[in-house]
């Protein structure tokens, strides 16, 4: 027996205990099929990797999760938020005896296609794809294009079907009375895929083909909830008493309390036989109470507090000058490519001059550096090649 046989047999040596529900590495599927032999990692444990060395993955660090500009480094950003996913998901998936590389490679990639300014920044998006595309712009949906078609120099991560599914149908912003999995094959899921694109709702509700994909669905919910409490509390938005105690009672006022409760309760109603789900659905119930809590006041502040005026105009600006290039067959743009295009970007590096001064009427001091800087630099940048 080789290293490499050695090595394969004791990376899979856990699968044996896996539950019959699981989805083990026999099972997955590659939409191109690969040279294996050797490959000591299991297919799902190897998407991991090609996830988190990913450029997109290097992207999130910045990304909003809830709060955009709140001057604090202590609040989350999108990257911490898929790490919370996938330890609360990997926590149920070990009690359930479910594949945890399947769980961990669907919660690090599920928020990928997520743009800068968070469900705002996919709210404009959407605005734009419609009016340039005729086409839906979802941010689960994107995550599955970034990383099938765009990632490795547009060749895609050829992840298996099995955590693109996953990443398509994590939406946690919905909850569901039952989280079962959907048969599936390569078919089926490329049909949801491109039906998502012509209807926005159609993705909503699609389930995932994996019982793994459906623990990933409901922790994204869990990830979230507690820890986006925790930092409205954190920059003064609201405080811990301003929770219902009709909700605290049952899921917790903390996210140690909330992640613990839930995930408790989830597993017991796991273990049962014969349930009839009541348990889970009565917290299910409450969760929703609290979703609606937590949306009610962080929109506001999202609304009022931060001004999305400055944010869609400076978006729309650059959404412009990128169709432009797009339109000129220049993709790869370069200032020396094209004088035009270097005549265009001078303009461009005016009209920012213009929402800088917008953005300082609008938001803060910050901004406006921010702006003012990305200007300068612009100008720097581009102006010489217009006068050549």
């Amino acid at each position: 027996m080789n290293n490499i046989t050695i090595f394969k047999s004791n990376f899979l040596n856990k699968e044996s205990t896996l539950s019959e529900f699981a989805t083990s590495s026999s099972k997955a599927i590659r939409l191109i099929n690969e040279d294996i032999s050797n490959e000591i990692r299991p297919p799902f444990f190897h998407d991991i990797d090609r996830i988190i060395y990913s450029l997109s993955y290097t992207r999130y660090l910045d990304k909003t999760q809830v709060f955009t500009d709140s001057g604090n480094d202590n609040i989350s950003k999108r990257i911490t938020h898929v790490q919370f996913v996938s330890k609360v998901a990997r926590t149920i998936g070990r009690a359930l005896n479910l594949n945890e590389d399947l769980i961990e490679a669907i919660a690090l990639g599920h928020d990928i296609g997520h743009t800068p300014l968070g469900h705002s920044g996919e709210a404009m998006l959407n605005e734009i794809s419609l009016r340039e595309l005729g086409e839906y712009f979802a941010h689960n949906i994107e995550s599955v294009r970034d990383l099938m078609f765009i990632e490795n120099n547009g060749e895609g991560l050829n992840l298996t079907v099995q955590v693109y599914d996953g990443i398509m149908c994590h939406n946690g912003e919905i909850l569901e009375p039952i989280y079962r999995p959907q048969e599936k094959d390569i078919e089926e899921f490329l049909r949801e895929y491109n039906l998502a694109y012509k209807d926005l709702q159609a993705s909503k509700k699609f389930r995932p083909m994996t019982l793994e994909g459906c623990v990933v669905r409901i922790s994204d919910i869990i990830g979230y909830i507690g820890r986006d409490i925790e930092d409205a509390i954190m920059i003064g938005l609201i405080k811990r008493e301003d929770i219902p105690k009709t909700i605290s009672s049952v899921l917790g006022s903390t996210n140690r309390e909330i992640i613990n409760n839930i995930i408790m309760d989830i597993k017991k109603e796991l273990l049962k036989k014969d349930t009839d789900y009541s348990n889970l659905q009565r917290y299910l119930i409450y969760l929703s109470s609290f979703i609606l809590f937590v949306c009610m006041f962080l929109q506001f502040w999202i609304d009022v507090k931060r001004s999305n005026f400055d944010f869609a105009v400076a978006l729309g600006i650059f959404i412009i000058f990128y169709l432009y290039i797009v339109s000129k067959n220049s993709v790869k743009f370069s200032p020396k490519s094209n004088r035009s295009d270097a005549i265009f970007a001078s303009i461009m590096t005016f009209v920012l001059l213009i929402v800088s001064i917008l953005v300082f009427l609008n938001s803060n001091l910050l901004n406006l550096i921010l702006v003012l800087t990305s200007s300068i630099i612009n100008f720097i940048v581009f102006i010489p090649h217009t006068l050549k």
